[in-house]
């Protein structure tokens, strides 16, 4: 049994519910633990994690959060340097799922975000317990 800590972007909240919904419930079908911790949005999301990420507390993570396009170059901001922060710790073998949704509207999001649709929390969860068990045996 692994600890996980869910790192979520509390952003769109009935978004995020059924992203940390699907990823919980991944988690503990698999026997894991997991904690869930909220930041302001999805940039935090890396700075969080690499903070956290040598205190030992947790084996993995799952990164949690939507970015709609918007009007504005923000999205693009938002969506690649999230999406960079995450990688750049994966990279350094910190086991992350990145399951930080980048879309064009809210029925996009709904569609990836809902369990019962393609669930994308739970697929951020499988790919951080895939990570963390690769780590596991070549460590």
């Amino acid at each position: 049994m692994a600890k996980f800590l869910i790192v979520e972007a509390r952003f769109y909240d009935h978004l995020n519910d059924l992203l940390v919904k699907g990823a919980g419930d991944e988690l503990r079908r698999n026997g894991h633990e997991f904690d869930v911790m909220t930041v302001p949005g999805a940039l935090e999301i890396p700075g969080a994690i690499a903070t956290i990420a040598d205190s030992g507390r947790y084996d993995g993570f799952v990164a949690i959060g939507v970015v709609i396009r918007g009007e504005t170059y923000h999205f693009e901001i938002v969506a690649g340097e999230s999406a960079r922060g995450v990688m750049a710790l994966t990279m350094d073998g910190v086991p992350i799922g990145n399951g930080i949704l980048t879309v064009e509207n809210e029925a996009q999001a709904l569609e990836r975000a809902d369990p019962a649709r393609k669930d994308k929390g739970a697929e951020a969860a499988k790919a951080a317990m895939a990570l963390l068990s690769i780590a596991e045996q070549y460590s």
